[in-house]
Order: C-alpha cells, then sequence, then structure tokens
C-alpha cells in the first residue's frame, strides 16, 4: 500500500467487520465505549463521494474515522481518486485522516497473491444507483445498535453462507482456463476439486464458452455472489431488502433516503468552504493571444497520450516561434499512459501559457478495431507506481499548475456549448480554418489511434496534410536493439505507442502520408536526464522550465532509487520528436528513407513490430542520427527563453489572484495578450 499520507499512531484491535465499501474495527474499554475507530476502503466512484460525505458528518463521540483507503482497480483511477478525497477531506476540515492508494500488486494467472492488490480491471455496469451511500448507512445503523444481533434502522439484515463464484458449470472439468486447478496436483488455496471454483473461468469479454449462440445473454457468472452451503462459504450478515419509508406519500420511498439528506444538513462538522468562499475574488478569466499583425507559421496538431514527455512537449511546442509553429489544436489518446481524465491537465498548463483558445479534443479510449469495453493491449500500462497513478498526476505535480476555467464536461449536462469536444471535431475545426493552399502538420507521440480514425473518417484528409512526425517504433533492420514493451516480456521488439495500438500503426504508417519517423533507438540518445537538466542549469529561468526541471529532476531521482521506476526515461526520449519538428535543420540530423510494414496480427508476442520489407511500397523518411549536445541545449534555450512566458507562473500565484480584488473587468471575462 503506497502512504499517500501520514498513517495514525496508535494500533487497531478487535474483529473487523465488512459492509460493502468499507471496514470498521471497534475497541472495547472500561466505562464508557469509546468511539469506533472507522477505516473506509474505496474505489470512489460517484456514490461513494456521497458515503464519504454521510460518514464524515457522523457524530465523533462514535465513531471516528482514521483512515481511507482506494482501490486502483475499479471505477476509478486511483490517481484521480486521491487528488478529489484530499479535497473533500480539506472541505470537511479533516485533513488528520490518513489515506492510502493500492496499485502495484495484484494476482497472477498462476494464482499468486502480490502486495498491494490493484492490478486487475473488470467490467463495471453502468447503471447508477446510491448504493454505496445506502451500505454505509446500513453499516452505521448496526454498529449503533449492537452488531451482532441488532436491529437496523434502514435494511432488513440475515446470516448467509455465502461465496463469490470464480469459476462455472461443468465443476471439476479441466480446460486450461482455471489457474487454481489446472496443472496443479493439489489445488490452489485448498480448494476443492469439483466445487465452485474448480470450473471453467472467464478469459475475456469474447470468451466462446461464455456466449450463448443467438442471443445477446451470456452464461459466465465470474463475480456473481452465490448462497452457498460447506466450507466453500463464509457466513455473513447480509441486509436482503430495504426499509420502506413509513410515512405515506412521502418524497422519499426508503427510510434511508430521508436520513441520508438529515444527516448531510447537519450544521454540526459541516464543510468549512468551497472555492469561492475560500477564494472571496475568485474569477474565471480566459487567456488568449491578440494574432493582429502577427505573422503566423505552419498549422501543427498534436497527438498525444499524456505522458509525462508529453507534457514537456506541450510546454515546448508553446515557446516555439509563432512564425515558425501555430498550435492550432491538441488531440488526445484514451489508450496510453494517462487516463482520459487527465485531459484537464492540458487545459491548465495551455491557461498557464496564456493559450486559452487552442482546442482540445478527446480520442478514443480503446484501440482500433476493438469494442467500447475491450482492453487489448493497454495492460501494457502499470496501474500503479510509472504508470497510471503517476501519469494521472503529473508525479504529483499537476496541482502546482495554475487551473483553468476550461475542464472536462461530459455530453449529458445543460450546456452543450461547452461540452467536451471530440478529437474529430477539433479535426474538423482546424481543417475548416485553413487558407487557400495551407497544410496541416502532425505530431503524434502516443498510440496512433486518433490519426487512423481521422483519416479512415475523412477520406480527403490526406489532402490537407503536409507531413506526420511520429514519435514511436522500432524498426527492425537486422540489429539486436530490444523495444520497451517491459510488461510483455515475450513481445522483445516492440515500441510502446505501436504496441498499444497496433492496427492504428499499420493504418497510419502503411497509409500514402508523408511520413517522418523519430524512432526509439533516437529516443534513447537523447534520455540522459543528467544531461539535459545541465543544459538547464547554464540557462536563465522562466516559470515554464522550472516546472520542467522539477518534474525531469523528479522522474531521475525515481529512476535511480525504486525498481518499479526503471522505464521513466522512455519519457525524456519522447520530447526529441517536438524539437526536431521545429529545429530539426539546426541539428545535424541525417534521415534514411526505408521500406517498413508494421504487424498487427493480434499477437502478444509480435504485435506493433515494425520490418524492413521489400515487398512493401510504403517509403518513411527515418531519422537515423542527431548531434545530441546542441539537441539539449536547443530544448533547454527554447523553455528558458523569457519570450511566449507563463501567464500565470503557478496555482500559488493564482491564489494570490483570487484573494485580491481585480484591477479589471469582472468574472468570466476574456483578457487578449
Amino acid at each position: 500500500m503506497e502512504k499517500a499520507r501520514r498513517t495514525s499512531s496508535p494500533s487497531w484491535t478487535a474483529a473487523v467487520a465488512l459492509v460493502s465499501l468499507f471496514a470498521v474495527a471497534g475497541v472495547a474499554a472500561a466505562g464508557a465505549p469509546p468511539p469506533r475507530r472507522i477505516l473506509v476502503d474505496t474505489d470512489m466512484d460517484t456514490d461513494d463521494l456521497f458515503a464519504l460525505l454521510y460518514i464524515l458528518k457522523q457524530d465523533r463521540s462514535q465513531f471516528d474515522v482514521k483512515a481511507i483507503t482506494i482501490s486502483a482497480n475499479a471505477w476509478i483511477d486511483a490517481g484521480h481518486g486521491v487528488d478529489q478525497l484530499y479535497d473533500i477531506l480539506y472541505m470537511m476540515g479533516r485533513d488528520d485522516i490518513a489515506v492510502g492508494v493500492g496499485g502495484d500488486g495484484g494476482i497472477s494467472e498462476a494464482g499468486e497473491i502480490h502486495p498491494d492488490v490493484g492490478g486487475y480491471l473488470p467490467l463495471i455496469d453502468q447503471g447508477y444507483y446510491m448504493w454505496d451511500s445506502f451500505a454505509a448507512g446500513v453499516a452505521f445503523s448496526s454498529m449503533r445498535n449492537g452488531d451482532a444481533n441488532g436491529a437496523n434502522d434502514f435494511a432488513e439484515l440475515e446470516y448467509m453462507n455465502i461465496t463469490v463464484i470464480t469459476s462455472n458449470k461443468p465443476y471439476g472439468v479441466r480446460d486450461g482456463s482455471n489457474p487454481f486447478f489446472d496443472g496443479r496436483a493439489t489445488p490452489k488455496f485448498g480448494l476443492k476439486v469439483g466445487g465452485v471454483h474448480s470450473g471453467h473461468v472467464q478469459t475475456g469479454i469474447g470468451d466462446s464458452f461464455c456466449l450463448v449462440p443467438g442471443s445477446n445473454a451470456g452464461r459466465c457468472q465470474d463475480g456473481y455472489t452465490k448462497e452457498v452451503t460447506g466450507s466453500e462459504g463464509v457466513r455473513v450478515r447480509v441486509a436482503t431488502s430495504a426499509k420502506p419509508n413509513p410515512v405515506y406519500n412521502s418524497a422519499f420511498d426508503r427510510e434511508f433516503s430521508k436520513n441520508f439528506l438529515e444527516v448531510l444538513n447537519l450544521a454540526k462538522q459541516a464543510g468549512r468552504f468551497n472555492i469561492s468562499t475560500q477564494f472571496p475574488y475568485y474569477r474565471e478569466v480566459l487567456y488568449k493571444p491578440d494574432f493582429i499583425n502577427v505573422s503566423r507559421g505552419k498549422p501543427v496538431i498534436f497527438d498525444m497520450d499524456m505522458s509525462p514527455g508529453d507534457f514537456v512537449s506541450l510546454i515546448y511546442l508553446l515557446k516555439a516561434p509563432r512564425e515558425v509553429i501555430d498550435l492550432k489544436g491538441v488531440l488526445v489518446n484514451g489508450n496510453g499512459w494517462a487516463n482520459i481524465a487527465s485531459i484537464d491537465i492540458i487545459y491548465d498548463i495551455l491557461h498557464m501559457m496564456g493559450r486559452d483558445d487552442i482546442p482540445v479534443g478527446l480520442g478514443n479510449t480503446t484501440a482500433m478495431g476493438n469494442p467500447t469495453l475491450g482492453c487489448n493491449n493497454v495492460y501494457a500500462i502499470p496501474l500503479g507506481s510509472g504508470g497510471f497513478i503517476d501519469s494521472d498526476t503529473l508525479y504529483g505535480l499537476a496541482r502546482l499548475l495554475p487551473r483553468s476555467p476550461r475542464r472536462y464536461t461530459p455530453e449529458s449536462t445543460d450546456d452543450p456549448e461547452h461540452r467536451q469536444p471530440l478529437a474529430f471535431e477539433v479535426w474538423q475545426s482546424v481543417r475548416r480554418q485553413l487558407g487557400p493552399g495551407d497544410k496541416i502538420t502532425l505530431l503524434t507521440s502516443g498510440p496512433l489511434t486518433n490519426l487512423a480514425n481521422i483519416s479512415l473518417s475523412d477520406r480527403d484528409a490526406s489532402s490537407v496534410i503536409e507531413r506526420i512526425y511520429v514519435v514511436g517504433g522500432l524498426i527492425r533492420d537486422g540489429g539486436h536493439e530490444k523495444g520497451n514493451v517491459f510488461t510483455v516480456p515475450s513481445n522483445r521488439y516492440a515500441e510502446l505507442n505501436m504496441f498499444l495500438d497496433p492496427l492504428a500503426a499499420k493504418t497510419v504508417l502503411e497509409s500514402n502520408l508523408n511520413i517522418t519517423l523519430i524512432p526509439l533507438t533516437m529516443q534513447r540518445k537523447a534520455a540522459s536526464f543528467r544531461a539535459v537538466l545541465d543544459a538547464f542549469e547554464q540557462t536563465r529561468q522562466t516559470p515554464e522550465s522550472n516546472f520542467v526541471q522539477e518534474l525531469l529532476s523528479l522522474l531521475k531521482d525515481l529512476r535511480s532509487k525504486k525498481k518499479l521506476y526503471h522505464h521513466v526515461d522512455i519519457f525524456l526520449g519522447e520530447v526529441l520528436g517536438a524539437v526536431y519538428m521545429v529545429q530539426g535543420s539546426d541539428l545535424k540530423s541525417t534521415l534514411k528513407v526505408k521500406r517498413i510494414s508494421v504487424l498487427a496480427d493480434t499477437m502478444k508476442s509480435t504485435d506493433g513490430q515494425i520490418v524492413i520489407s521489400k515487398q512493401s511500397t510504403k517509403l518513411v523518411h527515418v531519422l537515423s542520427d542527431f548531434n545530441v549536445e546542441i539537441y539539449y541545449n536547443r530544448l533547454a534555450n527554447s523553455l528558458t527563453n523569457k519570450k511566449q512566458s507563463a501567464i500565470v507562473a503557478s496555482f500559488e500565484e493564482q491564489k494570490a489572484i483570487w484573494s485580491r480584488p481585480p484591477n479589471n473587468s469582472g468574472p468570466g471575462h476574456n483578457r487578449f495578450l
């Protein structure tokens, strides 16, 4: 368990009673009973937020919340969940509560349980009900009335012998799907041969065993809770039904619904403030550049998957002279290094740099050719350290950035004008703005999903694309250099951006588009933390260069001290693509033309590999050499240039702005720079 803040010092004793989403520890003492000390375990979905507020409003003389742990493998990515939780605790005046996050371990295919379980991504039922809030109410009522056989104010309770189904009938038939039994003389965990855990285990969404021919329904029950007899079950007190509201014609049909609102409306232990009361002069300002009488360079779209290196590249592009690069839009891949909700970090960086005029488009969350609920190769990205939890918080530094008024907004809101645009919509918008003879240059630094979808949806896209700079790929041309898909050892020669969506890579790289490839071999040449940080030390500083240095210094330290971060130098290498696109002629670079083909055969061991093919008609330009010392100096000099520097340096500066009266127009205005 990663500890996100300090833990409480007293040890917890006595039995633990588990009720839905949280565990409860009770302590007996002589005389007046002390408050029950509570550990809450949550996946931070929407109704968990309501449940947490309900829990935090309970009488502390009876219930004392000591810690909250977050699961990394359910409704929310733990990186977003932990920040939301800290905000709630801060609002409620409970910064004393310890917070822990899981995510680095899991259960292997062989059935071995590793520490910090959190490595499995389940399918989630999209229905909504305040179940977790209700479960919290049932739990607190049981504790208040006596755990064992006390009455409950909100539910009918009874004891049952239950288990969670992990396999399907016929039981005892070994077909290679069940790691607890297959290939073992003795079943794992002492499970019973022929018991409810000894059958077929669902292997995925499209498992043919689970599909009923001619029907949309399935027959597998993995994950179901079932009442059983014998040693494979455990005796648990179960809430079988919610008690109705005894008040006839009430707006609340359940007794708990009324209590839930009553508790939240109690004046005692109320929240301290919201954003507008925390900052008396809070206002939302959009910063946009004034392009009057400004010569603008070639139109560019940046397609990124929000890895740490992509954010450095974004800042670099925003610093490039506008007469050279005119960044028109940013597209976001949802099947790369970060959860799609991290799009808010892009908005924050654009706001910091005074570029709230740049649209950001949301791409697909699944690889090309996969169903909406498919996950294909995304399992290659770790959930925990060095993976999603760190990318989604930008390694804990995202909260240093000023907050943009622009945020992700779902389509179902009452304000469709501010709905989050899709990647294809941003592409169409940029294309409509092109002048006569203008063409778009694209830089991609992630899976090629967005670009493949654009090329298939807009058949005439190639007519307005000047060139695509693709950061990714490792060309197998007789050398011995290995790829970087470190979580899939069987695939020795693929690069992650290609592996995460091999069909999209094949669609784009083998198309008639003009492609310049920045391969993994060149990225590795540009991946020295020490060299780039030394280059920064020789220059002046700007707010944006300070932020980049802090991020790169943190990655360097983590890589040198923690095994789980051995791979983070790949993020630094990605920045080469942006610098080469803008200043390639200054880097003493060399290009080679090669005939390539991309393997996209759904085989883990070969997916995403790029090979030389004499039969291929596709020629791509491949960066084969450059002067690395010049590269580091160009990168550092660009980021430390005082021109086009940050408008609001940090969240600390923004808080100071929100704490004093404005000296211009009121909230909600645009400021042209």
